[in-house]
This record gives C-alpha cells, sequence and structure tokens, in this order.
C-alpha cells in the first residue's frame, strides 16, 4: 500500500516539491490531506489534480470557494487553524509534511506528534519556538521526526547507524546568501528585490530573506540543539558558497562525514517521505567531476548580526527563541513591505529580546503568550 501523506502548506516551494515527489512515484506515496493559508486558488488546483481525501484552508474567509470548487470533486473541505489542528491528530495519514512557514505551523505538528506519527519536519520554528516541549513529546509518543531542511537531513543521514554518544560536533553549512561578502555601507541599501535573488536555492520570500540576513542559519543551529541532542557549544557554522556539502558531522576520533548534492529541495522530501528506504528518482545528479573547487569560509557576524543574536538565545534558552522567533517574523514581513530597513531588522529584533521578560522555564501557554506580546510590541517599534 502506498503511504498516504498530508501535506500542511502545500502551495509553499516545500509542499509543491513534495507533490512532485508525489507525481513521480504513485505507486509509493498519495496525497491524503493539502492545506493552504491563503492561495485558495493554487490549492484548488492541487486537490483537482491529485485528488486528496481532505482540503483545508486556513482563511476561513475563503472557504466557500474552495468547498465550491472541490465538493462536486468528493473532497471534504475544511477550514480554519482547529481543523488543522483536529486533522493533524486524526488517522488519516501516515506522514505529516509540516511545511507550514513560521510560529503558524507550530500546533498542527504538535498535534501530530502527541498521536504519535511520523512528521516530516521543513518547519524549523516548531523547535526554535518550542523544542523541549515537542521533543519530550516526541520521546513520549513514540513519533519519528525526520528533518526536511537540506541541513537537518544531511546531518540525520550521516548519524545513521551511529552512537550518537560518539558525535563532538554538527556543522551546519550556509551558501552565505545573496550579500556574501558585503559590509554595512552596502546592506543599509539594499532592497527586498535584491534580498530575493538567493544564488543557489529556489525558495518562499520568508525563508529567501532569512537566509541572506543569515536568520535561517541561526534558526537552524537552534533546530539542531533539539533534534540531535547536542549542546550549543557543539554546534558551527561554515559558509560553503557551493551549496553541495549540505552539512557535516565530527566524531570523537577526529573523522567527519559529510552529505553532498545538487542544492535541490526534492531529495531530503523525498528521503523523509520514504524513511528508512531509500528509492531511486530521476533527480539531476551531482558530478564531482564538474567542480574543480569547494570552498569554505567564516560567516561574518558582526554584519550579519542575525546569527549572532540566534547563537546567544540557543544558549540563554527559556523563551529567548521564542522571542526571536516571533521578531523576526514581524521584521521579515515589514521589511518585505518596504517599511524598514535591511540592517534595521537585527536592530528590532535585539531591542525585543531586551524588552521582553524572560522565562527560564516557560509552558507552551507561555510560549504562546510570548509569541504575542513579542509581535504586539515589534509592531509597535516598527510604526515608530
Amino acid at each position: 500500500m502506498p503511504k498516504s501523506i498530508a501535506i500542511y502548506g502545500s502551495t509553499g516551494s516545500i509542499g509543491t516539491q513534495a507533490l512532485d515527489v508525489i507525481e513521480q512515484h504513485p505507486d509509493l506515496f498519495v496525497a491524503e490531506v493539502l492545506t493552504a493559508n491563503n492561495n485558495e486558488k493554487l490549492l484548488i488546483e492541487q486537490c483537482k489534480k491529485f485528488k486528496p481525501n481532505i482540503a483545508i484552508i486556513a482563511n476561513e474567509e475563503k472557504y466557500d470557494a474552495v468547498n465550491a470548487a472541490l465538493a462536486p470533486e468528493g473532497i471534504k473541505v475544511f477550514a480554519g487553524e482547529k481543523s488543522l489542528i483536529e486533522v493533524a491528530a486524526g488517522d488519516t495519514y501516515d506522514v505529516l509534511i509540516a511545511a507550514i512557514v513560521g510560529y503558524a505551523g507550530l500546533s498542527s505538528t504538535l498535534a501530530a506528534v502527541e498521536q504519535g506519527k511520523t512528521v516530516g519536519l521543513a518547519n524549523k520554528e516548531t523547535l526554535v519556538v518550542a523544542g523541549d516541549i515537542v521533543m519530550a513529546e516526541v520521546a513520549r509518543k513514540g513519533a519519528n521526526l525526520i528533518p526536511v531542511d537540506s541541513e537537518h537531513s544531511a546531518i540525520f543521514q550521516c548519524l545513521v547507524g551511529e552512537n550518537p554518544a560518539d558525535v563532538s560536533k554538527v556543522i551546519l553549512t550556509a551558501s552565505g546568501g545573496p550579500f556574501r561578502g558585503k559590509k554595512p555601507n552596502f546592506l543599509v541599501n539594499v532592497k527586498k528585490s535584491h534580498a530575493l535573488q538567493h544564488p543557489n536555492w529556489e525558495m518562499g520570500a520568508k525563508i529567501t530573506i532569512d537566509s541572506a540576513s543569515l536568520m535561517n542559519k541561526g534558526l537552524e543551529m537552534i533546530e539542531a540543539k533539539w533534534l540531535f541532542n547536542v549542546k550549543p557549544e557543539q554546534i558551527d557554522v561554515v559558509v560553503h558558497p557551493q551549496s553541495i556539502i549540505h552539512s557535516l558531522v565530527e566524531f570523537i576520533d577526529g573523522s567527519q562525514k559529510a552529505q553532498l548534492g545538487l542544492p535541490d529541495m526534492k531529495l531530503p522530501i523525498q528521503y523523509a517521505m520514504a524513511y528508512p528506504q531509500r528509492i531511486s528518482n530521476d533527480f539531476p545528479r551531482f558530478d564531482i567531476k564538474k567542480f574543480e573547487s569547494l570552498t569554505f569560509e567564516k560567516p561574518d557576524i558582526k554584519t550579519f548580526r542575525n546569527l549572532a543574536l540566534a547563537k546567544d538565545v540557543m544558549v540563554k534558552g527559556g523563551n529567548a527563541p521564542c522571542v526571536l522567533n516571533a521578531a523576526n517574523e514581524i521584521v521579515v514581513e515589514a521589511f518585505l513591505n518596504n517599511s524598514i530597513g535591511f540592517l534595521e531588522m537585527s536592530d528590532k529584533i535585539e531591542a525585543c529580546l531586551e524588552k521582553i521578560k524572560f522565562i527560564d522555564v516557560p509552558t507552551l501557554q507561555d510560549y504562546k503568550d510570548t509569541d504575542k506580546e513579542t509581535r504586539a510590541y515589534c509592531s509597535t517599534l516598527i510604526k515608530n
């Protein structure tokens, strides 16, 4: 029987590529649940093509349009966050691809984990915000959390068959984004059109801006801490402009393992969906003979302060990463709306970290309150 896949965020970059994988392997996978936030037109198009059992549109104002288009197809249509959570907690699917961007993906992912489901995690914010709670539930319920981020998928693959106690360090690679090597006097004038031009990857707008500011790598460091149960001092970042080595693991004997491949998200998506099996595909292959050199350099944390801020909150713990994430989501949206400059994003995030009350051992409600308070405060900073 093919695995039934629920794709949360099917109209985004990860979601559309997950559907590409399903289309290539109809004997192995079937789309069971497709969800979108606002893009009802693409959701309808996807549902008519892949015939899922359930479709969910998060924006309840668009329910009538989606239901009118899909009910005649025999597809059950729901709307709102409550529906996302209820379906994630149900038994209709085998694997949930958690690809909703940002904090919005936390509740449904946690609902799936609490049911002991297999989750292909593309939403790094879930672990950034509430990694302690989520990973405790993973252990308690026996859920499988398979990373979809290319860097975390690489580390996961390098650890297969290894003793976790033998890990000395995990090394996340970063392309450096479109502004690698640039200094503040250049960055102060950049616009969103420049920041959205990633040199290697095709991603959604929010993640692309995070990559340009190196916040994406900071969030990935915090995610790695929880995913692989490593200490902050065991996590490092290196800039690798070619994006061929997706990450590395160093072991206590000094040896290192790396996972290589072309920058194509369909590979880690397929790996997560098929795990523990590997399956063939016709994706383009990396040919080492065509690359004369692979280069590496230290990240410039003085210029790209978001990475330094993320390192600090990773060490501090508590609700600090939640503050970082919430503030970042607000400032990225403001930057995309031309409301603040590129370098101002770090200033606003740092101001939020200084203002919002620190909680050492937060509850899930504390995280929700912290997220709400941070967003409200950060919004006032932008308006002023």
